[in-house]
């Protein structure tokens, strides 16, 4: 009788496994929205510089930030690769994501109707706006996280072989 050896991957009875993963692609995850975040920084601020209104900038740096983060996030923190499946994958990252879009720009538009009376300078404004902009993103990312392990990216890995044989 042969022994097969295979090293300890997912699922297996190695406690320790698990929770530096687990960390692992938080931390990734994290430094993915970053990335989006920064992007979509630049396309908003550059709107709102030139006189776009708040909604139209919101949506467009959403769009801006959305799709960079769907090629890093699939193959970089759930290490998915080949052609993704539309209708198991990219639509319900769409919906989930759709979360922190919605709340990007209803924060942002909100924001905007609340400092209308207060007639501050142009660059306080878009400054102001841009922290609500922000900070509708970081309520939302635990949840957005969640989400895409257990309902997006995370179902992949339910799908597969266990690593680890019966004795």
């Amino acid at each position: 009788m042969s022994t097969v050896t295979t090293a300890p991957g997912p699922g297996t009875s190695e406690a320790a496994e698990p929770a530096p993963r687990g960390f692992v692609r938080l931390f990734r995850a994290a430094t993915s929205s970053v990335l989006a975040t920064v992007i979509s920084q630049v396309v908003l601020l550059g709107i709102l510089w030139l006189g776009g209104a708040p909604t139209l900038a919101s949506l467009v740096a959403f769009a801006g930030g959305a799709v960079p983060n769907y090629v890093l996030t699939r193959r970089w923190v759930w290490g998915q690769r080949g052609k993704p499946r539309v209708g198991g994958e990219v639509v319900p990252y769409l919906l989930v994501i759709a979360l922190g879009g919605f709340a990007a720009v209803g924060l942002t538009t909100l924001t905007s109707h609340l400092l209308a009376p207060l007639d501050l300078p142009h660059p306080l404004w878009v400054v102001l706006l841009d922290v609500a902009y922000v900070a509708s993103y970081a309520l939302v990312f635990v949840v957005k996280f969640a989400l895409l392990d257990r309902v997006v990216f995370g179902r992949a890995e339910a799908r597969t072989p266990a690593t680890t044989s019966r004795s």
